[in-house]
Formats: C-alpha cells, structure tokens, sequence
C-alpha cells in the first residue's frame, strides 16, 4: 500500500478487542475490513499480546500494525509475527542499543515505524518547558524522536501528533508539516462519543484535509471502530477526497412533511452503509424540495402524503406506499450494484 507522494488518503482504525484475543481480535478486523478500514493497529501490552498477532495475521487480510510502548522487545517480538508497521517512540524504548535493535529488525523487513506522540503522555522534560502540551512543545516531542531514527540512518517513518483540542491539534499539524516531509497520520484523540467525537474530527480532520496536510487518518470514537471508518469516509466524501460507498442525503424533515421520514433514513443508510457502490441515494420528505434532490440522486424517494415516489436516475419509477419506501429503494440499489459488478 502507497502512503504519502500523491497517493490517497489511507483510513486506519484500532481494535479496542484484547489482542491476546485471537478469535474476537479477527472478528473484529474482518468487521473493519467490510466497513472499508485499510489499516488497522493493534494493541501489544505484553508478550502473550505480541505472539498473538502471528495467529490474527493469518486469519486476516488488512495490513497491521503493533503498537508499542516501552519495551523494545515487544516490537522484535511483533516484528517475528509478521507485522506490517510499528508505532512506537523511540525515545520511549531506552537506551539507543534497543532502539538501533528494533530498527535493524524493522529494516530487514522494510518494515515502516510510525512516530505517535499525543499530548496526554509529553515527555516531563517538555512539560516543564512549556507548562503544558502546546503544538510547540507536541512537535519538539515529534522531533525528537525523528532524529533518533534519522540517526540510525532509518527514514521508513510516519509521524503522528495527536491532542483531544481541535484547534491545538490543527496548530500542531501545521507546524510539524512545515517541519518535516514525510508522511503524516492525523488524527483528534479521545474526541468523544460517537457524537461528539464525529464532530470534533469532522472539523479538525475536514480543516487539515482541506488545507493538503495528512496521508493516513483515523478517526478515534469511543465506540464501534467500525463507526470511526464510517464517519471517516463521510469526511473524505465531503470533501471531495475518497469516493467509496453511497454518497447518503437527507432532508432534516419539518411541518411539510407528510410520512414518518426519520426511521426510514435511518433504515436506509444503515442497510447501504456497507456497500461498495459510488451511488448518490436520496431520502426526501415532501414535494417542495423532494422531486428536485430525488431526481438529481441516482436513486431517491420524494414523500407524499401517506406514499412517495421512487426516483432511479432522474426518472420516476413508480408511487409507493410509505411502510414501503425503504424496501423499495434499498432493492433498487443493491439491484443496481449488483448489476455493475
């Protein structure tokens, strides 16, 4: 997979299973994979964790990543079970006799290393320069640790530098992407619940996206990381970047409205929300705006008073019932989809 140079946007997420876990582990990554995820992380908090990933490896198919703290030795140990990435600080792991292990291990297999810093764990030293983490004192971290790699005379990195404040995360980025030139994975940490965490990513990740900063990207919810790779491409789509999926639009409904449109969004976009089709679909409620965004859609429903009308690229299809309508357009879909491949 190309990260970087031109390439687009990768969307990665994190299992939040126990990776020592194997079976729920790999359910978990294959739930991703479906959902569109393209790189996925995996926690290694000891040895049993970092065998493990052998096993998940093998049942799976999405390159992974290991992330490390720490101990040099569980990165050689990720490294033997075949791992894709690390993420780990080196200034982290110890004396320059581990790190310089972990990069000969890592450059045998061409293996790259992902520099993660996040304003929660700084380095003392920075908090006490700087009283707390600020973007400077994120990217002096970022820095650091990039030297110490540089100086081994290994360049496969990626760089992250993560804070749960949109507007010191957008500084921070912007700062270190003035810094260095390779590649970078963002990211608003510990944003929230699926709610207010999708909020606050949308408009951090949207603003760097929009201004050519970030080559992998991660939306981080507590939740579903499946949602974190929904709510990722829904940044992407918007902004014009990535095009996987249905393209879903909907009418926030008012007193013009003539059926219960709510549930009937709500059921079309969760039974589309995994199908690979670059359809625009359209859900709209009354006759006002409806037959216009309908018949612009691939596929849409214009609401009526108790029916609606089925839209297939531009044209009416036919009335339908409202208890119907969400059948109805879904079958038109998949149909299609089907069709196309």
């Amino acid at each position: 997979m190309l990260i970087g140079g031109g390439a687009p946007v990768v969307v990665q997420s994190m299992c939040s299973t126990d990776t020592r876990n194997v079976a729920a582990t790999v359910d978990q990554i294959n739930r991703l994979a479906v959902a569109g995820c393209e790189i996925v992380r995996c926690a290694v908090p000891d040895a049993d964790a970092a065998d493990a990933l052998a096993a998940i490896k093998a049942q799976t198919t999405l390159p992974l990543i290991a992330d490390i703290h720490f101990d040099y030795k569980l990165a050689l140990k990720a490294l033997e079970s075949g791992v894709d990435g690390l993420r780990l600080n080196p200034g982290n792991i110890g004396e320059r006799w581990k790190v310089a292990e972990v990069v000969k291990a890592a450059s045998e297999r061409s293996i790259p290393i992902r520099i993660g810093v996040n304003g929660g764990s700084l380095e003392k030293e920075l908090l006490v320069k700087y009283g707390h983490p600020t973007p400077e004192a994120m990217v002096e971290s970022a820095l650091g640790h990039v030297r110490i790699l540089e100086d081994l005379g290994y360049r496969e990195i990626k760089v992250s530098i993560k804070v749960s404040d949109v507007v010191r995360t957008l500084e921070a980025y912007r700062l270190l992407s003035e810094a260095i030139d390779y590649p970078l994975h963002i990211g608003v940490t510990e944003a929230g619940t699926t709610l207010t965490g999708a909020v606050k990513s949308s408009v951090g990740l949207g603003i760097l996206l929009h201004q050519g900063i970030g080559d992998t990207m991660r939306v981080s919810l507590t939740g579903d990381p499946v949602d974190e790779v929904r709510v990722a491409y829904d940044i992407l789509k918007a902004l014009g970047l990535r095009s996987r999926g249905i393209n879903f639009v909907s009418c926030p409904t008012c007193g013009r409205c003539q059926i219960d449109l709510i549930p009937v969004a709500e059921e079309v976009e969760r039974r589309l929300a995994d199908l690979d089709a670059k359809f625009t679909v359209a859900v709209m409620g009354c006759a006002v705006n409806g037959p216009g965004e309908a018949r612009e859609a691939d596929f849409g429903i214009a609401g009526g008073k108790g029916e609606g009308l089925l839209f297939k690229h531009g044209e009416i299809v036919r009335k339908v019932p409202a208890a119907e309508l969400a059948d109805a357009l879904v079958e038109e879909v998949q149909k299609a989809a089907t069709e196309k491949n």
